[in-house]
């Protein structure tokens, strides 16, 4: 039956033949990347502009810059998201041949989420140390333990909160560096669980940003102050995503700005100069995920 011919007048070993043949195609290919990639690390390495934190080499804006070039080029069948998880895993593993990768990920409970989104944005095969909170997972990265960690969203008002750990300016604090799934929030690995990655790598603008912002105020100052504040700095305020009291004299907010801000920002510095504001500091930042019209198979060409 191997021997018969489809409509076109090709037999099925024919096809499978070509199946073969792209499969090598795509293997070598893979090879001669790992080649390409091993000689730009070298290089970082001798100008010593390796960004190297936790062992390995790792630019989240530069991965997300290709991922959305990927997906405008794609115009066939093949699934959007289907690429978007199989880059990931070839990203993990190009990594991995530059120094040893792992990572901490704060998992409560066995099946809370958290750990499948790690393992499909970081790789299915990077080694990975779940934690029941959260605070082991921000000491292993800024001790150098782990490439990365993966922590939950902030939730408004929660009792012990990550995200002021963050809140300092030392080269080894951890800064926010991507918002997990990169597919976005859905059904599928992690039903609907979003999530924080953290790093201690710069972040860089990709032209499709947020960013995350720590201030810290005077207690009695009111969220609809803090946005007249923000907003008057000259920061495009998308949301006040918690807050967190210290004893009676200091509250801490955690603002997600709708683009991106550097450290050293001017509108940062203007923010912490008013009187009601002790400190103001930029604790992260992400390319936004892709939406489901991205993911949106394209239409095809007239």
């Amino acid at each position: 039956m191997t021997g018969e011919s489809t409509a076109s007048g090709e037999t099925l070993d024919d096809l499978r033949r070509a199946i073969d043949r792209i499969d090598d195609s795509i293997l070598d290919l893979l090879n001669e990347r790992a080649a390409l990639g091993a000689r730009i690390a070298a290089a970082k390495r001798a100008s010593d502009d390796a960004g190297s934190y936790g062992g390995v080499v790792l630019r989240p804006g530069r991965e997300m810059e290709i991922l959305r070039r990927l997906l405008r080029r794609a115009t066939g069948l093949f699934p959007k998201a289907v690429i978007i998880r199989m880059w990931r895993e070839m990203f993990a593993a190009l990594i991995s041949l530059q120094g040893p990768m792992s990572m901490a990920v704060y998992m409560p409970t066995r099946g809370a989420g958290y750990l499948e989104l790690a393992r499909d944005t970081y790789g299915s095969l990077t080694p990975a140390s779940p934690w029941q909170t959260t605070a082991p997972v921000v000491r292993a990265v800024a001790e150098g333990e782990v490439s990365v960690g993966v922590l939950p969203l902030p939730r408004f008002e929660e009792s012990n909160p990550w995200w002021p750990m963050l809140f300092f300016e030392t080269a080894n604090t951890p800064r926010i560096i991507s918002r997990l799934p990169l597919c976005g929030p859905g059904p599928g690995r992690g039903d609907g669980v979003e999530a924080f990655a953290i790093g201690r790598m710069p972040v860089e603008p990709t032209g499709h940003d947020r960013s995350l912002v720590a201030i810290e105020t005077t207690p009695d100052l009111s969220r609809g102050a803090v946005r007249t504040l923000v907003e008057g700095s000259g920061l495009p305020l998308l949301e006040i995503m918690d807050s967190h009291t210290i004893g009676e004299e200091r509250r801490q907010y955690l603002l997600e700005i709708s683009e991106y801000v550097a450290a050293d920002d001017a509108r940062i510095a203007r923010l912490a100069s008013d009187h009601q504001v002790g400190r103001a500091v930029v604790i992260g930042g992400y390319a936004v995920p892709f939406t489901a019209d991205e993911l949106a198979p394209s239409a095809p060409s007239a």
